[in-house]
């Protein structure tokens, strides 16, 4: 339901100081090096799905090199046979239909997240584009566990602002349209497959609810809340019968509880809540609805029962001992669930589990490459803000400074800090292919659940309202602090890196604070809230009033003054660290203008840059090929700036679709890679 929920000194000339580090990452040299290949590179198989009957199971796996859906008897993995066959743009997960005739998946062209759906049979392999409409964003609205041929879908291919309601038919791909849509920002259906609710806007960047009868809105909302609220409450769906609406839900309350609406009376009892975090998400018994436990995940995701139906199985996977699991897929029988596995010093594994027999089989390893890697421990952290907020956040240690995985650093290494994107997300506990790679590089990496992300209750979210480049920027300076403090790093080599709101808090450290960071990597980060605001996509008009209220207004002279002062390109000329930058060329949420903006100002002031563009990429790089290559170009560009080890570029760009547009000679082995013709040489 949310729109909102869903980086002076050109490089090598940077010197260590009086201060510098008595070790550092060349202490590692006998450490493997892990290939880029393998941390970025395609997985063997990834995002397994059982299908309803429990009959197949499918999967995400290459063929020919590229992410395709394969599937496979339930009993026989071996037996697999690939359903699809994309030859460029990888397919990155799968659903089944409810029948389990059908293995679903959504598409775009080139990152423009125009996302199709298609629909493979599997038993003849044919394939159909069941919504073949330009420029159009499909969304799964709603399915059932009693109806069996057919789900709700929203099409915004009338009016690219609004999704429409239609019937689809999955096996014959035929559409009824059920409900117009002129300015809902979504809707709930029932297991019938009734439209029982549609949400809308409000000016104060908040919800309406109102519930339909016969297929009409009500005028009178049934539930409404503010902008307070917006990130932090949403329904969570109904039981089989419709007599139940359970809702994840913060009102007049900080952390978003789980609670049990009676649909008719509107009387809300509370199941469950934590102090600490937001309840995340919540296991539903497949034939009634029912939930039976759900999900908190404060430093760690931990499950919950809420009554005896489950309670065993949850003891028996977390006894396990493999990492913390996750459940994926479930039967209609429930007898059947899929089950991964994160040790994180490890690769992840994937498990289908018999609940009546209590036994575990391994589906597969999704990296396979990397067993017996020198793969490391990632420490959860709470640091403290300067005005007392606690900050999640998450540390992963270089072998050679913490060799027996305590957490605690036997002496400073250089640092990256490693931010994520949203802003209106968070940092979690598990592998990350980044922490390891920057690890193994000879790097402390530090993400910093900066206030603004989600998961820790409306108060902390709505502490970086209209804080974007101030207090949200601080909470990242507090996190480098106290990383100096406790000994993990020195104040004279510490990187800043992420993507999208990660790219901006990179942007903004080398302009905002421009001796902070020693240099940054900039991944799709917005340079200019201004622009950024005006090229959002024109599905997102719901979540449009949601952005002025927690980032700055552009239809007020006061907002718009704001978000010039808070734009990183207002203070290119300010930049003197090494930056970074990498941009996919059809990105729809942060234009490829806003990465063009700032490296063009760089460039009138004569400030040296390194930018990347990817022709075939949108927000971020789906093709392993580009993203290897950006992460070949970084790794390089971070080596001279902190010391620390790196796999030549070799051919990773020519590889690619890369292109590098400014600052090759930034970056040693960069300008004398066989890139071709994709080097623009300036």
């Amino acid at each position: 339901m949310h729109v909102m929920k869903q980086l002076g000194l050109v490089a090598g000339t940077v010197t260590l100081g009086l201060n510098a580090m008595p070790h550092t990452a060349l202490a590692q040299t006998d450490l493997p090096l892990i290939e880029r290949t393998k941390l970025f590179g395609n997985p063997t198989k990834a995002g397994a799905q059982i299908s309803p009957d429990g009959k197949w199971i499918s999967f995400i796996a290459p063929r020919d090199g590229v992410l395709n859906v394969w599937v496979a008897p339930t009993g026989d993995l071996s037996a697999a046979k690939p359903l699809t066959a994309e030859k460029s743009r990888p397919i990155r997960g799968s659903f089944w239909s409810p029948d389990s005739q059908q293995v679903m998946f959504v598409n775009d062209k080139g990152g423009d997240e125009n996302f199709l759906l298609y629909g493979v049979d599997v038993a003849t392999g044919a394939q159909k584009a069941l919504t073949p409409f330009p420029k159009t964003a499909v969304r799964l609205i709603g399915s059932s566990t009693t109806i069996k041929d057919r789900l709700l879908i929203g099409l915004n291919n009338r009016d690219p602002r609004w999704h429409d309601v239609y019937l689809l038919e999955p096996a014959t791909g035929r559409l009824t349209l059920m409900m117009k849509n002129d300015g809902f920002a979504g809707f709930l259906a029932d297991d019938g497959l009734h439209l029982r609710m549609a949400v809308k806007p409000r000016a104060d960047g908040g919800s309406d609810y109102f519930r339909i009868n016969d297929g009409q809105v009500e005028t009178t909302p049934f539930v409404s809340y503010g902008l307070d609220d917006s990130l932090t409450t949403s329904p969570a769906g109904y039981t089989v019968d419709g007599k139940t609406l359970y809702w994840i839900d913060s009102r007049n309350r900080d952390t978003a509880g789980l609670f049990a609406q009676d649909a008719a009376t509107g009387k809300m009892t509370l199941l469950a809540d934590s102090p600490k975090a937001d309840i995340g998400s919540a296991l539903a018994d497949p034939k009634t609805g029912r939930i039976q436990a759900y999900a908190v995940n404060y430093l760690r995701t931990e499950y919950v029962p809420l009554d005896g139906s489950i309670k065993a199985d949850l003891a028996f996977l977390k006894a396990q001992n493999k990492g913390q699991f996750g459940i994926g897929s479930r039967t209609d029988d429930d007898s059947k669930w899929i089950v991964g596995f994160d040790p994180v010093t490890a690769p992840a594994s994937t498990w289908l589990y018999d609940r009546h027999a209590k036994t575990l089989k391994q589906l597969y390893v999704s990296r396979p490459e990397l067993e017996g890697a020198p793969l490391v421990a990632m420490h959860p952290q709470e640091i403290k803000a300067r005005d007392g907020l606690t900050l999640v956040s998450y540390l992963t240690l270089p072998k050679d400074a913490d060799p027996a995985g305590t957490g605690k650093a036997s002496h400073p290494v250089p640092m990256v800090l490693f931010v994520h994107g949203g802003p209106w997300a968070r940092d979690g506990f598990g592998y990350n292919g980044y922490h390891q790679w920057l690890a193994n590089r000879g790097y402390a990496v530090l993400s910093v659940n900066y206030r603004g992300s989600t998961g820790f209750g409306k108060k902390f979210i709505s502490a970086g309202d209209l804080q974007w480049g101030r207090k949200m920027h601080d909470d990242l300076i507090d996190a480098v602090d106290w990383a100096v403090k406790q000994g993990v790093t020195t104040p004279d080599k510490v990187a800043i890196m992420g993507g999208s709101y990660g790219g901006y808090a990179t942007l903004a450290g080398l302009t905002f604070t421009p001796k902070e960071f020693t240099c940054g990597v900039d991944i799709v980060g917005p340079s200019n809230l201004f622009t950024l605001l005006q090229t959002i996509p024109p599905y997102w008009e719901a979540g449009k009033q949601q952005f002025y209220k927690r980032m700055g207004d552009p239809t007020t002279d006061a907002g718009r003054t704001m978000l010039k002062d808070r734009s990183p390109l207002t203070f290119a000329d300010r930049i003197e660290r090494p930056l970074l930058i990498g941009q996919g060329a059809n990105d729809p949420r942060v234009n490829v203008r806003e990465s063009d903006q700032i490296v063009a100002a760089m460039e009138a002031k004569k400030i040296p840059v390194t930018y990347v563009v990817f022709p075939d990429e949108g927000h971020g790089f789906a093709r392993p090929v580009n993203n290897i290559a950006f992460n070949a170009v970084a790794e390089n560009f971070l080596k001279p700036c902190l010391g620390g080890r790196a796999e030549p570029v070799g051919g990773a760009i020519k590889a690619s679709t890369g292109v590098v547009k400014a600052g090759a000679q930034n970056v040693p082995g960069l300008a004398m890679s066989e890139i071709g013709s994709s080097l623009a040489a300036r």
